[in-house]
């Protein structure tokens, strides 16, 4: 199992342990995050490939399980098998190797950036996150479910909190 590097706490601890008017204010102010959060996702810029595969990585199997999903999704980055098979040979197996994942995510990521970019639409790390996990069709056609747009503003949020943490540490 590998050592992940920890993001900081939430901004929201202590948000239910106030009763007062104050706690009215931070739902406001969290209620303006969100929706500033919902605009900012949908037109950031991408992270680099190593960001956005990393933070992948930690929504889809954050324990680095070697266990199947519930559709025999498998890996740090819980390929399916016909994904798997788009771009190597390789036994679906190997999936749980980490190294060989990553090669295989690189491989995949590349492939939903080059048909973004196709289709005329912005291969950010948000776009990127969507075809992940709702599939580049649903994507271009977009038909991407609500679910599907969670997972990529998780997986967005995770790489913005990166570069900025990059950015304060610079």
């Amino acid at each position: 199992m590998t050592t992940r590097p920890t993001l900081p706490e939430s901004s929201f601890s202590g948000f239910s342990k106030n009763a007062s008017g104050v706690k009215w204010l931070r739902l406001l102010a969290v209620g303006a995050a969100v929706a500033s959060s919902i605009f900012l996702t949908q037109t950031a810029q991408a992270g680099t490939r190593a960001e956005t595969l990393l933070s992948i990585n930690w929504v889809e199997n954050p324990s680095n399980s070697p266990r199947p999903g519930p559709c025999g999704e498998l890996g740090a980055y819980q390929f399916r098998a016909a994904t798997w098979a788009m771009h190597t040979q390789k036994p679906f197996a190997s999936a749980i190797d980490q190294r060989v994942s990553d090669e295989i995510a690189v491989l995949h990521y590349e492939w939903l950036k080059n048909a973004l970019v196709q289709a005329g639409l912005e291969p950010s790390t948000y776009n990127i996150a969507l075809a992940w996990n709702a599939g580049i069709n649903a994507v271009i056609k977009g038909r991407a479910p609500a679910v599907a747009h969670n997972y990529a503003m998780r997986v967005n949020n995770l790489v913005t909190d990166m570069s900025s943490q990059q950015v304060a540490a610079n």
